[in-house]
């Protein structure tokens, strides 16, 4: 699985501003350094108001207590969080694919999602639309990364964000080593994965692995 749907997230990779989040921890810098936990809550480069969650958790402590349709899968307050990133994956075209994911084809896809679930999930919210999806799959030497972000909120910092949560999400589950593949000429990619400590470790032609062992959660 790749990690080049972030391609022009470096260009914004200090966009992001923190604001106040009541169900978060007090000071994100503080307590938990480079990669915070969700929730945050925070302002992206085009002023929006976005909110980052583990997968399934609700908006605010203040959530209704709406259970999901038969056969979805819902966060706390209802929500349904697998139609939110279909329709999120709907707004995708062949440029945003990068080794067939997301899938296209919208079976093919649902079953890729159903599969994710397996993992460790970040998603980023505009309100009650999902416009950002990160994944820590387990299998092998570490967890694999994969982080998406909507077409309409790149360039805004929103992917930084995002994969700093995920990796505090992940260092809170006991995650140690994260492993990636990206384009070798998808530059920005690759500037942002460095940013946040990611080094490359070989790949196959075209193709280069980035791995980032995360600090002990202790």
């Amino acid at each position: 699985m790749s990690a080049d749907a972030t391609d022009s997230e470096a260009e914004a990779a200090d966009s992001e501003v923190e604001t106040s989040d009541p169900d978060s921890e007090t000071d994100d810098a503080e307590t938990d350094g480079e990669f915070p936990a969700p929730p945050r809550t925070l302002t992206d480069g085009e002023g929006r108001v976005l909110q980052f969650r583990a997968s399934g958790d609700s908006p605010s402590e203040s959530a209704t207590e709406s259970a999901p349709e038969s056969g979805d899968e819902a966060t706390a307050d209802g929500t349904d969080e697998r139609g939110a990133l279909a329709a999120m994956y709907d707004a995708f075209d062949a440029s945003d694919r990068a080794q067939g994911i997301p899938p296209a084809d919208p079976r093919q896809r649902a079953q890729w999602l159903d599969r994710l679930r397996d993992g460790i999930e970040v998603v980023a919210w505009h309100g009650d639309v999902a416009v950002g999806h990160g994944i820590l799959l387990g299998g092998g030497p570490g967890h694999e990364l994969a982080l998406f972000v909507h077409p309409d909120y790149r360039e805004a910092g929103v992917g930084t964000a995002l994969l700093r949560t995920l990796l505090g999400r992940g260092r809170t589950a006991g995650v140690e080593r994260v492993w990636l593949s990206v384009e070798r000429t998808n530059l920005p990619a690759v500037s942002l994965y460095r940013g946040v400590g990611f080094e490359p470790t070989g790949g196959a032609v075209g193709e280069l692995e980035m791995a980032l062992s995360l600090p002990s959660n202790s």
